[in-house]
């Protein structure tokens, strides 16, 4: 066959040695165009098929112990085998047995007695067949295979803007260094001492970075102020979590005419709508500094009202400030951020996330060290 260095391999099986001599016989001129193997029962046809599979099967249906019928099923249970065609030998008359035949998943039926030309003609027919679907199986598996490559290419894109976008927010404000990578190492580990599903554990991993993005609207005098934040001051620092949801909730002025451009529609495009990271990416952004007890900002949600994935960022936000120097307070070590945390406790953080927090305080450690500000 193209496309094949090997001959194809046609499998016959009948419980009647007088039957398969017989085509043997008026087989044997097509040896050099075929491989021909000739069994007398089911179970050693399958064990045959496993290890070479064939590309046309012939059988009798009726056979002792076990018929052709479960030669026809025990095929398409076995993958590699799933392809083959299988011609089904039946009696003349039996139209019952030839239904069952086709309904089971045969592609072709014989009657008896088999005249040589036909059963060439048959075998030929399926082995064209068999040809043609192969190729089209394999071009599927190449453009099913573009198509994943492209995907990852895309997705690798998407990473990366994400990432930089991430950066940028916390590019003015030197001190913090690697917290954006601490925060999202630090979300996962959260979410998977948790027992979240992968899927949102990884959409969280990747959107917990986003988290001060809206840092970009503060201005310097206040962002990177070495003293305590006076009432307005500090009333314009907690914009940015509104402002991070507003830069990655809204589109931009003028995507819809430049997609237009591209021949996409907006909702073909990333638009939070559609885009299960954006989503939980807005809702880290506006919803990281809520509280437990309620007192937070900017929306003064209390317990389940605030959003799982921002009761996660803001324990792993708050654990890797305490133990970040910053303008306004000293670097502190693991024991004295853990007990700064418990001093504020249940009023400030999800319990649950709270006992995460410690449960997996080492391995958070391990990220610490490795993303240190020290060694970026």
């Amino acid at each position: 066959m193209p496309g094949t260095l090997r001959k194809p391999l046609i499998l016959f099986v009948d419980d009647d040695p007088h039957f398969l001599g017989s085509v043997g016989r008026s087989l044997r001129n097509l040896r050099g165009e075929w491989d021909l193997i000739f069994v007398d029962g089911v179970d050693q046809a399958i064990d045959i098929a496993r290890g070479k599979p064939p590309d046309v099967v012939v059988s009798d249906y009726s056979m002792p112990i076990k018929s052709g019928f479960d030669l026809v099923r025990a095929l398409h249970a076995i993958p590699v085998v799933q392809d083959a065609h299988i011609i089904i030998v039946t009696g003349g008359t039996d139209e019952t047995a030839k239904r069952r035949a086709l309904d089971l998943g045969a592609t072709d039926l014989l009657s008896k007695p088999v005249s040589r030309e036909d059963l060439i003609a048959r075998i030929r027919s399926s082995l064209r067949l068999k040809e043609y679907q192969d190729t089209i199986r394999k071009h599927n598996e190449q453009l099913e295979q573009c198509v994943r490559e492209r995907t990852r290419e895309l997705e690798l894109s998407r990473l990366d803007i994400i990432w930089r976008l991430a950066k940028a927010g916390e590019y003015r404000d030197e001190e913090t260094g690697n917290h954006i990578i601490r925060v999202g190492h630090y979300s996962r580990t959260l979410s998977e001492r948790l027992g979240l599903p992968s899927d949102l554990t990884q959409r969280i991993f990747l959107g917990a970075p986003l988290h001060d993005i809206g840092k970009i609207g503060v201005p310097d005098n206040i962002l990177l102020k070495p003293g305590k934040l006076n009432p307005d001051e500090r009333a314009v620092m907690e914009k940015h979590c509104e402002i991070g949801a507003k830069i990655l909730a809204e589109a931009p002025i003028g995507l819809n005419r430049y997609l237009t451009c591209l021949g996409l529609t907006s909702e073909q495009s990333t638009g939070v709508s559609i885009n299960p990271l954006l989503q939980i990416a807005v809702s880290i952004a506006m919803g990281h500094h809520e509280r437990w007890d309620g007192g937070g900002y900017p929306r003064g949600l209390r317990g389940e009202a605030i959003p799982l994935e921002c009761r996660i960022v803001a324990a792993a936000d708050t654990y890797d400030a305490l133990r970040s120097k910053r303008p306004y307070k000293p670097r502190y070590t693991k024991e004295q951020s853990l007990d700064i945390i418990r001093q504020t406790g249940n009023a400030q953080f999800d319990p649950q996330v709270l006992a995460a927090l410690e449960d997996s305080i080492d391995e958070i450690e391990i990220f610490h060290s490795s993303y240190s500000d020290h060694e970026s």
